[in-house]
């Protein structure tokens, strides 16, 4: 079981009784903090949408703050006798994982939108002189097919070329 977690500007995978390091927390050593879950999977399902995941929650316990490495920030002007060195240490959290939730929420219905793309493509009539490629949604393209082809411009290329496998 794992979770995606969202911290800091940032996003990052965590299981149970794994730490990790984040962006500073304004919040004591040995406090528990709440993070939000971007996208929870138990192995057999994967839930991710903000409907969802309303719910979920993954919980970590605050095991130190620190200053990370050292990053070097040099800049330079040539031929002007101009540089300067500066260094940034970002303040970070380290986490304990102590748990991930998903009280009350169950996993989307799979493919609804796939076969609702059939259902349009069953629907959708071919006019004579019509193009008959697919769009993303499932309808038909509304331009005009070129002579000696059921495709129009935009799609000849694409469609024309390819064989029968």
């Amino acid at each position: 079981m794992y979770a995606v977690v969202a911290t800091g500007g940032k996003q990052m995978k965590v299981e149970v009784g794994s730490t990790a390091v984040v962006e500073k927390i304004d919040s004591a050593v040995g406090e528990s903090v709440e993070l939000p879950v971007v996208l929870y999977s138990d192995g057999e399902t994967i839930v991710a949408g903000p409907a969802a995941l309303a719910s979920a929650s993954v919980t970590a316990t605050i095991v130190e703050h620190f200053k990370g490495d050292k990053q070097i920030v040099f800049k330079f002007k040539k031929r002007k006798g101009y540089s300067r060195t500066k260094g940034h240490r970002q303040a970070q959290t380290r986490l304990l994982i102590d748990g991930i939730s998903l009280s009350g929420a169950s996993a989307p219905a799979p493919a609804k939108k796939a076969v609702v793309k059939e259902a349009a493509v069953e629907t959708a009539a071919v006019e004579v002189g019509q193009c008959e490629a697919l769009k993303s949604d499932g309808s038909r393209c509304a331009n005009k097919a070129k002579d000696g082809s059921k495709y129009c411009g935009v799609h000849a290329k694409k469609f024309e070329g390819q064989t029968a496998r």
